[in-house]
């Protein structure tokens, strides 16, 4: 007797929910203007501290202050986003004016100038940074949203996210050399000097980035009937209710969550990373400056080094994900990435300076795996809200999402200039630094992520939506489309 056919291990994916390669590519290189903030931003403001010589803990402070801005503005246009209905669409009209507002505000950003007060740089920095993170959520949480509803399918979601987060990655491949750029006495006077000129550079490729998805493709949601909302105050209540509504989603916090502490750590210990470098590993240089222009060009090695690592952890994941799932992937990638972080220990050997080298692959499977799998399992988590409420909110999804990030990220950056004052660092003593201050400096630099991705595996253990539920949301989402429809 002729046995039945099993039941496939993995749904496959249906040729009409494939992303052309075209729009995939478009929607991709967006990605380098959406990284681009958190890559040249990190790297760049060092020029406050070592440069123009603000106390590191207004450094943090000034950090903070415009993100947690920017943060409240997050909900605001995703709202905005989802309910907007133009000709072009939802999406484009907000993403080509934040990719044009926020790269003219990153160029202004750091045109700075010797001779003034530390109130006067902390000041004109917060501001123009408060300026720039505003405009550039016009561009982020609608291209966000947009990638979320490029395609129904569970495995086809996370290759878009993969490839979008690959082009994302060649802001971090070349953030890393920033300093040596701008320490460069051949090219420029001053780390000053040269952070104006590559502010410039940095915010026209914003713009060029930026705008192609605005002009190219195409939204899948564009025609949905305009919400009938009338008065200011209803459409206040209707705001705040929709905020709460995303909230209430368990599997959505958890997301949230998972992430503030992986990529809040990461965060936390990277604003030591280039202090460990030009002050313990070099630090026995005969002078400060060649410190510093060893410890860029170790840097801007590293760097690199790390995102061509991380572009290969994505492609990993990708892999991963398809034969056990998003969830599971995580408890492989996430250990990898704590290795890697136990492994700069070693790394960090003022005799050997590049043998930090051999963290980088490990530790790209942390960021890697991040924002590859879970940018899609929100994706599959509007597809859940939808069969709850109703709406597609995937610029509310999207907001919240990334407004835990950027709050994450915030204090993440107040936290990491206290501990930078509490280790004892004093610029003005140089390479002058006492064994103790070097020692906590590295025991932050190594300890937060290691604790912070150890309590994220246990946070994504509870994550509830697996690759049969998500196929199973999809069916009976679609079905009741159908009945809206008749």
């Amino acid at each position: 007797m002729e046995q039945p056919a099993s039941k496939p291990k993995h749904h496959v994916t249906d040729p009409k929910d494939r992303i052309p390669f075209f729009q995939k590519a478009i929607y991709s290189i967006g990605a380098f203007a959406n990284t681009a903030q958190a890559a040249f931003i990190t790297q760049m403001v060092i020029v406050l501290n070592l440069g123009l010589g603000v106390n590191p803990a207004l450094v943090g402070l000034v950090g903070a202050i415009p993100r947690i801005i920017d943060a409240i503005s997050d909900p605001i246009t995703g709202y905005i986003s989802d309910n907007l209905r133009t000709r072009w669409g939802r999406r484009r009209p907000l993403i080509l004016f934040g990719a044009i507002t926020g790269g003219i505000c990153y160029a202004l950003m750091f045109q700075l100038h010797k001779g003034h007060s530390e109130l006067f740089y902390v000041s004109y920095f917060g501001i123009i940074q408060v300026l720039y993170f505003i405009g550039f959520t016009c561009f982020s949480i609608p291209w966000i949203a947009l990638g979320y509803e490029m395609t129904p399918d569970y495995h086809e979601r996370t290759r878009l996210q993969g490839a979008s987060n690959v082009v994302g990655q060649l802001p971090w491949l070349i953030a890393p050399w920033c300093w040596a750029i701008m320490h460069n006495q051949n090219w420029f006077p001053d780390i000053v000097y040269g952070g104006r000129f590559l502010a410039i550079i940095i915010g026209i490729i914003i713009i060029g980035c930026g705008i192609l998805p605005a002009i190219f493709n195409r939204e899948y949601f564009h025609n949905l009937p305009r919400p009938d909302i009338k008065g200011p105050w209803n459409k206040m209540k209707n705001f705040f209710s929709g905020g709460l509504i995303t909230l209430k989603c368990k599997p959505f916090r958890k997301l949230c969550v998972f992430t503030l502490l992986i990529f809040g750590g990461f965060m936390c210990a990277s604003a030591f990373t280039i202090y460990v470098v030009f002050f313990y590993v070099f630090k026995n240089a005969p002078v400060l400056d060649q410190a510093y222009a060893r410890g860029g060009l170790l840097l801007g090695c590293f760097g690199t080094f790390s995102a061509i690592c991380t572009m290969g952890a994505i492609y990993v994941t990708t892999r991963l994900s398809r034969n056990f799932g998003k969830k599971k992937t995580f408890f492989i990638t996430i250990p990898l990435s704590i290795i890697g972080y136990a492994l700069k220990w070693i790394g960090y050997n003022p005799e050997y300076p590049y043998l930090l080298l051999i963290a980088a692959p490990f530790m790209a499977f942390g960021l890697g795996s991040l924002f590859t799998l879970v940018n899609s399992m929100v994706a599959d988590v509007c597809d859940l809200d939808e069969l709850t409420t109703g709406t597609r909110r995937e610029g509310m999804f999207g907001a919240i999402y990334w407004w835990m990030v950027k709050v994450g990220v915030a204090v993440s950056s107040v936290i990491s200039g206290l501990l930078l004052n509490l280790t004892g660092f004093n610029v003005a003593l140089g390479l002058g630094q006492s064994t103790q201050t070097l020692l906590y400096m590295r025991l932050c630099d190594i300890g937060i992520p290691i604790a912070t991705s150890a309590a994220a595996i246990f946070v994504i253990k509870t994550f509830s939506i697996t690759e049969d539920k998500a196929y199973e949301i999809r069916a009976q989402v679609e079905k009741l489309r159908e009945e809206r429809q008749k």
